[in-house]
C-alpha cells in the first residue's frame, strides 16, 4: 500500500482448551516497526458478559503492555457498563514529507482509564446512555540517537481529568451482504447514532495546564429506495487550553451505495478533515495508506485534507477451495491537503 509492503504471520486459537478463550501470537513487519505480539482474551470472563484482554508487544523500537477488563453495553437493552483500561507503551514516531521519512522521535506513553455507564434500556426504538469516569494520560518525548527530528520535539504532556458523556442510538440495524466486505453478513445501522464526551483537566490534579477536553461523533443513514443508501458522519475532538483551541480536529464524510445488479455495486464517498494547532506528535497525512490509492505512503501532509472516491465493484461466483470469495473494483481517487504542518 502506497509503495510500502507489510508482512505478518499469525496463529490464533479462539476456543482455548474448550473454554471459549482466545490466545494469539503474531509477528508483523510494517512501515513503522517489526513486532512480536502475544494476546490473551476472554470474551465471557467468569462466565459473564465481561471482556478481558491482555496484550504484550515487543517491537524493535519499544514495547507495549495493555490490559482491559470491561463489561460493555452488549445489547441495546443493556442497563449498565463498567470497566478499566491500562496501557503503557514505548515506540518511535516517524515524520513524513512527500512519501519520505524525514524525522523520528521516541514516545513514552501511559494511559489509564476507569469508567462506567447507565441506561434505561431500549425505549420506543431509541437507547440513551449516560457515561462517566476518570482518565490519566501522560506522554514524554525524546530524540532517537542517530536520527534527525524532522521538526520540533513535541512538548511533554500530562492530563488527569474526570469526564462525563452521553450516547444516543436508534434501533435501526439491518442485515446486509456486500456492503463493505465480500460475501459477509454485516449488521448495518441505517439510522442515527451519536455520542459526546466532556472532561476537565485541572492543574490541581497534576495536569500540565488547565484544559477542557471535548470529543463527539454523529452518524446517520437512510435508504433512498430498495437499492440506494446514503450515510453521513461527522466528528470533532480537541482541547481548550490557555484561551485557545489546541489539537483540534473536525471531520465529515458522506457515503453512497447503489446496488446496480445482483453482482455489482457502485460506491462513492467524499470526506474532509481540518485541524487547529495539532500537537507536534501528530501529522495529518494523505497517501496510499489513507485512501489515495496509487500514491506513496504519506504523500502529502498539512492542516486540512479532502478525498473523493468513486468505485464500481464486481462480485464473482468464484470460491476457490471454499476458502475465500473473489471480487474486484474499478476505482477513481482524488484528494489533496492544504496548509503547512
Amino acid at each position: 500500500t502506497g509503495g510500502e509492503n507489510e508482512y505478518s504471520v499469525q496463529i490464533q486459537e479462539k476456543n482455548l482448551l474448550g473454554r471459549g478463550q482466545e490466545f494469539e501470537i503474531e509477528w508483523e513487519d510494517d512501515v513503522e516497526r517489526e513486532s512480536l505480539t502475544f494476546m490473551f482474551g476472554d470474551p465471557h470472563f467468569l462466565r459473564s458478559y465481561t471482556q478481558l484482554a491482555i496484550v504484550y508487544s515487543d517491537a524493535d523500537d519499544g514495547d507495549t503492555t495493555y490490559f482491559r477488563l470491561y463489561r460493555p453495553f452488549y445489547a441495546l437493552d443493556t442497563r449498565w457498563s463498567a470497566g478499566t483500561t491500562l496501557s503503557d507503551s514505548t515506540f518511535d514516531t516517524e515524520r513524513w514529507e512527500y512519501g519520505k521519512r524525514v524525522g523520528r522521535f521516541r514516545t513514552d506513553a501511559q494511559f489509564y482509564d476507569l469508567g462506567g455507564g447507565w441506561s434505561a434500556g431500549l425505549r420506543d426504538g431509541w437507547v440513551q446512555r449516560w457515561t462517566w469516569g476518570a482518565t490519566y494520560t501522560e506522554s514524554r518525548y525524546e530524540p532517537v540517537p542517530g536520527y534527525q527530528l524532522g521538526g520540533p520535539l513535541p512538548a511533554d504532556q500530562k492530563y488527569v481529568y474526570p469526564w462525563a458523556g452521553f450516547e444516543l442510538v436508534e434501533d435501526a440495524f439491518q442485515r446486509r451482504e456486500n456492503q463493505d466486505q465480500i460475501r459477509r453478513t454485516e449488521d448495518v445501522l441505517v439510522g442515527l447514532s451519536a455520542w459526546v464526551r466532556l472532561g476537565y483537566a485541572p492543574e490541581a490534579l497534576g495536569s500540565e495546564d488547565d484544559a477542557v477536553l471535548l470529543s463527539a461523533y454523529v452518524r446517520d443513514g437512510v435508504d433512498l429506495n430498495s437499492k440506494q443508501s446514503v450515510f453521513g458522519s461527522a466528528w470533532l475532538s480537541g482541547r481548550y487550553e490557555q484561551g485557545e483551541i489546541r489539537n483540534g480536529t473536525l471531520g465529515a464524510e458522506g457515503r453512497f451505495y447503489w446496488t446496480t445488479s445482483s453482482r455489482s455495486k457502485f460506491f462513492g464517498s467524499v470526506s474532509g478533515t481540518t485541524t487547529e494547532q495539532l500537537d507536534q506528535n501528530q501529522q495529518l497525512t494523505l497517501g496510499g495508506e489513507t485512501g489515495l490509492r496509487g500514491y506513496p505512503y504519506a504523500y502529502q501532509a498539512g492542516t486540512s485534507r479532502a478525498l473523493l472516491t468513486l468505485e464500481q465493484r464486481y462480485y464473482t461466483k468464484w470460491y476457490p477451495f471454499r476458502l475465500f470469495h473473489v471480487a474486484g473494483a474499478a476505482f477513481f481517487d482524488a484528494g489533496r491537503t492544504w496548509g503547512t504542518d
